[in-house]
């Protein structure tokens, strides 16, 4: 049996998985936390990858391995290749400032004709998670830091780059799909923005990785026999452990939620909605984050003193559209559509819609509706989207997989609950191995399908009062 491993050394943990080259099968697997916080010294995730690894059985009968990772995190190195400062993580918005700055700079000024060029540059408009501005923030906090960051990296690149022999500063590599999320290199053109990565470091040009091919063979495991794929992130790791295909859209509902598109066709959205992100095959992943997803459900099942299931049971016992009953859930803000002092608020309240069954279907249905608006800003940008597959923890819910096709429009796939984004990266392993022009394809056992009829209702009545909240 030949092996191969994927990493996803993400947020909070880092996990392993050793899978089977040819099917798919998983063999052994492991997982070690990562530090709490937005600012990360890397070294901790080297610590965490071995504590995984060696939880997982070792690597030494390993005969590929992949790393897909936490996008958009500024890894700075200077002339030896020491950290610099610790990293600073997609989710540490102290770089919201220099975004705004980054978008009037190359609008001269003009906020709208600064988005329409990032969106021409580089397929997405800065908010506070991308690299670009984190670097930013850095030339004009910590200049000092700034002169002495030789290179800069994303957090996959760096951990593949620790884990080959060859250390030195030009061994650094990354791929299309980590690429796209720093807003300095572009998907549709495939190149670089130096001049992006110039103006955001105030004049300085470190060095960037180079962007190696989808399955090319980058390095060797130090002290293995182990070939090294380019990695990718955790978003089109995640396609690509979903074999997401041309017409597929992943929805992801965790803390946030993520719809991401697999399409042939590079996306530049002026508003800034859509990022045109890129995926680890050679296509492109458009995706729209949400900030409200699974704490909504959270929020509902302690508002009615219930557990999760019975939260879901209630859902399915009430009516379609909740006899009018909405929540539009802003319940920590929202990026989509980027009201971040909104709040959420109710509509439809009645002595018939107050009950348990009403509230717990209002929840149901307005987290959806939130996450069909990102789907129909990425079909807006002549996206086509077939099918939906679902995952994240909210997509056990039993009311989440039977609502979801009516309100998303579309049948939706449910795989069962697995580590998507190491899975991916196993799977790109295996591809380097192969030298084949596509992945492996390996079975999908336990993936279900749930189709309903459109529920056009539910979201006509939910786009009536989304706009009536507070903070708009």
């Amino acid at each position: 049996m030949t092996l191969v491993a994927g990493v996803d050394t993400s947020t909070q943990a880092c996990k392993v998985v050793v899978r089977d080259a040819e099917t798919g099968e998983l063999v052994r697997s492991g997982r070690a936390p990562h530090p709490e916080g937005t600012a990360v010294d890397p070294r901790a995730w080297e610590e965490a990858f071995r504590t995984a690894a060696a939880e997982a059985g070792g690597l030494d009968d390993v005969d590929a391995l992949a790393v897909g990772g936490q996008q958009h995190g500024m890894v700075c190195l200077d002339e030896r290749g020491e950290v610099v400062r610790d990293a600073l993580l997609w989710n540490d918005v102290r770089s919201a400032p220099a975004a705004a700055d980054l978008i009037r700079e190359l609008g001269d000024g003009d906020e709208d004709a600064g988005r329409r060029a990032w969106a021409d540059a580089v397929g997405l408009v800065p908010v506070a998670s991308f690299t670009a501005t984190k670097l930013r923030w850095l030339a004009d906090a910590e200049p000092g830091n700034a002169d002495r960051t030789a290179a800069v990296c994303l957090p996959h690149d760096w951990l593949t780059w620790r884990l080959q022999a060859d250390r030195d500063l030009g061994a650094l590599v990354t791929d299309r799909g980590d690429a796209s999320g720093t807003a300095y290199w572009s998907a549709r053109t495939g190149e670089y923005r130096l001049d992006l990565l110039e103006r955001a470091m105030r004049g300085r040009r470190p060095a960037v990785p180079r962007v190696a091919g989808p399955a090319e063979r980058v390095g060797t495991l130090a002290g293995g026999r182990a070939a090294l794929g380019p990695g990718t992130g955790d978003n089109a790791a995640a396609a690509l452990g979903l074999a997401a295909r041309p017409g597929d859209v992943v929805v992801s509902i965790g803390t946030s939620g993520v719809v991401s598109a697999v399409t042939p066709t590079a996306v530049a959205d002026v508003t800034g909605t859509v990022a045109g992100f890129a995926d680890a095959t050679g296509n492109h992943l458009p995706l729209v984050a949400t900030l409200n997803a699974a704490r909504v459900l959270d929020a509902a099942a302690a508002l009615l003193g219930v557990d999760h299931a019975t939260l879901s049971d209630l859902a399915l016992s009430a009516p379609s559209g909740a006899d009018g009953l909405v929540l539009v859930p802003y319940l920590e803000g929202e990026r989509t559509p980027n009201l971040p002092h909104a709040t959420g608020s109710v509509h439809g309240l009645t002595l018939r819609t107050s009950t348990p069954a009403h509230w717990a279907r209002a929840a149901v249905e307005g987290l959806l509706c939130g996450l069909a608006d990102g789907i129909e800003a990425v079909v807006a940008q002549g996206v086509d989207v077939q099918r939906v597959m679902l995952i994240g923890g909210a997509a056990r819910s039993a009311a989440v997989q039977q609502l979801a096709p009516g309100i998303f429009g579309r049948p939706v796939l449910v795989p069962p609950p697995g580590e998507y984004v190491a899975d991916g990266a196993a799977r790109q392993a295996a591809w380097v191995l192969s030298g084949a022009d596509t992945p492996p394809e390996w079975p999908q056992p336990g993936l279900q399908e749930f189709d309903a009829p459109a529920a056009t209702h539910v979201r006509e009545r939910y786009a009536e009062v989304r706009g009536r909240t507070d903070g708009q």
